[in-house]
């Protein structure tokens, strides 16, 4: 074999490991809805040439991982709600990743202590309230305030958004003042506790209740139009309040994402976990989809900059996510729902 050809040989072979690395492919098994990271991922491909394939499960995750044991394709594990998240590392299916990019990026309260999963967005539970109310600031323990009898509306208690809040009030005060506040809270329902979080601001312009607890991004989908031209009224009928616990902050719940424990491409994995907590990144997630950046100094949706400062409750959501069985049973205790 001339030299010639050695070289030839050595320059193909380069250029065919070069050609695989930047055609490597990534697997998404998500509970979100494709179409809301929909942009994240095209902008990730983009930048770094990997083709992301997503796999939408509505329910599962942690299920369909394991029954495809060590041959699982599974490179991102990506879900909504910190109970999931729990879940899954629970469950085995996740692996620790080490990463200062990672780290820097994501609050110590919003992500795994191990780096087994790590938030990537936030909503928080604020409050709705009649926007000729004179308020300013609220906290969550006043919701039990019997000066708002007959005044608060709120979704089903049995609900994830509310038992996370409930399991917060836990955290804070333990279960047998959550079950006291719970039932404050239940007394001062203006009707039954249920519909969605939408409904709390609808039932605001119809005169039906004066304050009530829903989630913040629900707000951008209602005055954005997005919700249908109904719905800008109810969005324009209401401001919002961020409340927080008188010895915390407000609380908040995730989307997020771990690195599957037997993922054919770790590294890319890791790199697109990066990417998602970067400024363009989370500049993507605040503006499709009016959620909270985890990245501090990253640009907020105006709609949702117009509620004021979020201060994140300081309860870890590791902690909180312990405590949601006991605030369900409370739920059922007082009756909530009933």
């Amino acid at each position: 074999m001339t030299t010639l050809t050695k070289i030839a040989l050595l320059a193909s072979t380069v250029a065919f490991a070069a050609g695989a690395v930047n055609a490597a492919e990534l697997n998404i098994y998500t509970t979100r809805e494709p179409g809301l990271i929909q942009p994240l991922l095209e902008s990730f491909t983009a930048s770094s040439g990997v083709k992301v394939n997503t796999v939408f499960l509505k329910d599962g995750l942690a299920e369909r991982v394991l029954s495809e044991g060590a041959s699982s394709p599974a490179d991102v594990l990506m879900t909504v709600d910190a109970g999931n998240l729990v879940d899954l590392a629970e469950k085995g299916v996740t692996q620790a990743v080490e990463s200062e990019t990672l780290t820097k990026a994501v609050p110590a309260e919003l992500r795994d202590a191990k780096g087994h999963w790590f938030a990537l967005s936030m909503r928080a539970r604020v409050l709705y309230a009649a926007k000729d109310l004179d308020l300013s600031s609220f906290n969550y323990e006043d919701l039990a305030d019997a000066k708002w009898k007959g005044k608060v509306c709120i979704r089903a208690g049995q609900h994830p958004y509310n038992t996370a809040l409930f399991a917060d009030h836990i955290a804070h005060y333990g279960a047998a003042d959550t079950e006291k506040w719970l039932a404050g809270v239940k007394d001062n329902l203006a009707r039954k506790a249920g519909g969605g979080d939408r409904d709390v601001a609808k039932d605001i312009l119809g005169g039906i209740c004066d304050i009530g607890i829903a989630n913040s991004y629900y707000v951008g989908l209602m005055r954005s139009g997005k919700g249908g031209e109904e719905q800008v009224k109810w969005g324009e009928a209401i401001k919002v309040v961020l409340p927080t616990f008188k010895n915390g902050g407000t609380q908040v719940n995730i989307s997020g994402a771990a690195v599957a424990k037997n993922a054919p491409n770790k590294a890319e994995a890791v790199k697109l976990l990066e990417y998602l907590v970067s400024d363009e990144a989370q500049k993507i997630y605040a503006e499709a989809n009016f959620e909270y950046p985890v990245r501090q100094g990253a640009a907020l949706n105006e709609i949702v900059a117009s509620f004021g400062t979020l201060k994140i409750d300081n309860k870890p959501l590791t902690e909180i996510v312990s405590h949601r069985k006991q605030a369900s049973e409370l739920v059922d205790k007082v009756g909530f729902d009933k």
